[in-house]
């Protein structure tokens, strides 16, 4: 299992940390930002799928910033993807 962590830019949250086993999202974290709905959306992915995740949650837009903390866990798990990738 390889753990990730994430300073995202331009959203409330401060960092995103989360793991990834045979190619399934875990234990997904978020620092500040809104509690409830980052609670949710760790609990959705938790065992899913990365690359579906990383699709699935690509351009997510909160209040016109052009990002959001789920496109930010999106990016995320597409640089952490890529990271494996070349060390494989």
């Amino acid at each position: 299992m390889a753990d990730y962590a994430y300073r995202p830019s331009g959203v409330c949250s401060r960092q995103i940390t989360f793991s990834i086993e045979d190619g399934k999202l875990h234990n997904v974290r978020f620092m500040g930002g809104c509690p409830g709905n980052l609670l949710a959306i760790g609990k959705l992915v938790e065992g899913a799928d990365a690359k579906n995740i990383a699709e699935l949650l690509k351009g997510n837009d909160c209040g016109g910033r052009g990002t959001s903390c789920a496109d930010q866990l999106s990016r995320a798990v597409e640089a952490a993807l890529e990271k494996e990738a070349q060390q494989a």
